[in-house]
């Protein structure tokens, strides 16, 4: 589920949410996604396709909400949130995007058209990035010009962009040892909506706000 699935307190409507979503996982381990119809969802679910579109607009607003949905209940299991203290809190993010991403294939089965899945699939995760970001900086005090929503979506991209590059890697390092890399490209983009900014070396040259190895104890321990 979307943040607004998992705030949904009716549990009618959560458990409809459910079947629809648990339809479409189902599905996508015969069946591509190019190929699942509304009426195919609707039936595997068990409900009708008014039912269906009671609760989403389409078949890619329902994916979006498994992918997404999935996302989000990894970073509550490991309790990761963005306080928007320091680029740095961002560690856990990344760490759990990692472990999400490299598991993210059994979403789509072996027959699975990457060509419409993936685009749908990566874009529900940047969103779900995006909203964990944002719901840690809305709180805070503006420390740039550059507006937040704005910052959130770079900061974003920049986060899948360099794991998705990591998974792709021939000779693939632990996700805990490519966290401090990621982060080290990220917090730059972070920094301007952070209570903290980066700390300044004695030559003048921005230094991040965490050691390496800390960024990476952080990111496993779930710590913001």
């Amino acid at each position: 589920m979307p943040i607004s699935d998992c705030e949904v307190r009716d549990p009618r409507i959560r458990r409809t949410r459910q079947l629809l979503q648990g339809a479409l996982r189902t599905l996508l381990q015969a069946k591509n996604f190019e190929g699942l119809s509304v009426q195919d969802i609707a039936d595997a679910a068990t409900v009708n396709r008014a039912t269906f579109y009671d609760h989403y607009t389409d078949k890619f607003a329902l994916l979006e909400a498994m992918v997404a949905g999935e996302f989000h209940r990894l970073l509550q299991e490991r309790k990761v949130q963005f306080d928007g203290g320091s680029a740095s809190a961002a560690a856990p993010i990344i760490l759990a995007t990692c472990d999400f991403l490299a598991g993210c294939s059994t979403h789509a089965g072996p027959n699975h058209d990457h060509n419409a899945f993936e685009p749908l699939a990566d874009a529900a995760v940047v969103n779900a990035i995006r909203r964990v970001l944002m719901a840690g900086m809305a709180p805070r005090r503006r420390h740039s010009h550059i507006p937040l929503p704005m910052i959130a979506s770079a900061a974003s991209w920049a986060i899948f962009g360099a794991v998705k590059e990591w998974l792709h890697l021939r000779r693939r390092p632990t996700a805990e040892t490519i966290v401090p890399t990621v982060l080290e490209l990220v917090g730059p983009i972070l920094s301007p909506a952070c209570s903290q900014a980066a700390r300044t070396d004695v030559n003048g040259e921005s230094a991040p706000v965490n050691s390496r190895r800390h960024a990476s104890k952080k990111a496993r321990s779930g710590g913001g």
